[in-house]
């Protein structure tokens, strides 16, 4: 089963649920199956994350560069917004962990700010000024 693992995955995971669902027990990858369940975990995490880092990133240059405010930065603040909400509805157990993951994402949109506005890292805070209520909530109006 290890060998099908490393050389077709695709198969690998028919084969994985076809004796899940037969319940075979002799047939299951046991150490495989054990790493791909919680990597899909992480997966969920790190899409969170990845949202926060946009939401957060598009927030900092709302705040600090407002000369150049945009339709479309508003627009991925809501998009964002709505996304970060959805993994946290259909993954409620990752909600313990927001302020983690906030100050993770913080760091890197940061930086992200600081390329994309071309200004210097120490424009922005060096503590995240967001906390999940107000990245969620803060006004990004635009007028069409």
């Amino acid at each position: 089963m290890t060998k099908l693992y490393a050389l077709d995955f695709f198969a690998w995971t028919q084969d994985q649920a076809d004796a899940l669902r037969r319940r075979s027990v002799n047939e299951i990858d046991w150490e495989n199956l054990l790493e791909e369940v919680e990597s899909l975990g992480r997966q969920e995490r790190s899409e969170l994350r990845s949202h926060l880092v946009v939401l957060l990133t598009h927030l900092l240059k709302w705040r600090y560069q407002p000369e150049r405010r945009s339709r479309s930065w508003a627009l991925t603040v809501a998009e964002q917004r709505i996304e970060a909400q959805r993994v946290l509805r259909d993954n409620p157990s990752l909600k313990p962990q927001i302020a983690d993951l906030l100050s993770d994402a913080y760091e890197t949109a940061r930086i992200k700010a600081a390329r994309e506005t071309r200004r210097p890292k120490t424009t922005f805070p060096p503590e995240s000024p967001f906390d999940w209520d107000l990245a969620m909530t803060e006004s990004v109006e635009w007028d069409d």
